[in-house]
């Protein structure tokens, strides 16, 4: 099965991190880039075929991970000369690209099952499945219902925490989607979603359960370190697990 990883982001947000080092190079636990932990998760759902599209810091991701060959992987790259957002760098793949292709940001700690994210797409076979998990956001104000006719209060709640299903940045894709998708043009994920919407095309939200943490922050990089170091097993099992029995 093939994989795009999304490594072309310069990581603004992850400062002063990323000031030397290409977001999907930072580590998680003592020494690990998040990246190698991606890789060695899809290659044990049976991912294979590994393609990273990349730009900022392009040549110290490509002299990590090489050919792929030390994890028993196929990776190759793809160059941006300029930044084509997250579902732009598609438009360069066009003769590279399975019938049915994961899709994902090179900067995700999750326990996701790839493989069965991948299953139940080829089941269902929409134009593209979107993985989602459920997140909650405090609201640290009291929050009021009205009748804006009288001007009266209906209902006061304090410090509500509201709950929505948010895009996890992993995607199982068709390939017909390239038919949606510019040549060299910027365009990120939200604007394909939209467009598809409008276009009446299926879209399957695979709704999963687990952790899901975006290391784009500082606060989520920490929070993502102090996860994986309490537990690194639940990321990574047949690693630690025989790493353990040594």
């Amino acid at each position: 099965m093939q994989a795009i990883i999304l490594a072309g982001g310069k990581g603004i947000r992850l400062r002063p991190y990323t000031t030397i080092l290409p977001k999907p190079l930072i580590p998680i636990g003592e020494d690990m880039p998040i990246l190698e932990v991606i890789i060695r998760q899809l290659k044990s759902y049976g991912f294979d075929r590994l393609i990273f599209t990349v730009s900022h810091l392009a040549a110290l991701i490509e002299a990590y991970f090489g050919d792929g060959h030390k994890w028993g992987l196929e990776i190759s790259y793809s160059r941006e000369d300029e930044p084509l957002g997250t579902a732009g760098p598609l438009g360069l793949l066009k003769e590279r690209l399975d019938e049915d292709f994961l899709v994902m940001n090179g900067d995700l700690l999750t326990d996701l099952n790839y493989g069965e994210l991948m299953s139940h797409h080829k089941q269902v076979q929409p134009i593209a499945t979107i993985a989602t998990f459920r997140k909650e956001v405090p609201i640290s104000l009291g929050v009021l219902k009205i009748d804006y006719d009288k001007n009266q209060l209906l209902e006061y709640t304090e410090k509500p925490i509201l709950y929505y299903q948010a895009s996890a940045g992993i995607y199982i894709l068709n390939k017909r989607i390239l038919d949606y998708i510019k040549y060299n043009e910027y365009q990120d994920f939200p604007d394909l979603m939209r467009l598809l919407i409008k276009k009446d095309e299926y879209l399957y939200c695979h709704q999963a359960k687990g952790t899901w943490l975006d290391i784009g922050r500082p606060d989520d990089y920490q929070d993502a370190n102090e996860r994986f170091e309490a537990n690194p097993s639940v990321f990574l099992p047949e690693y630690y697990n025989k790493s353990a029995k040594k």
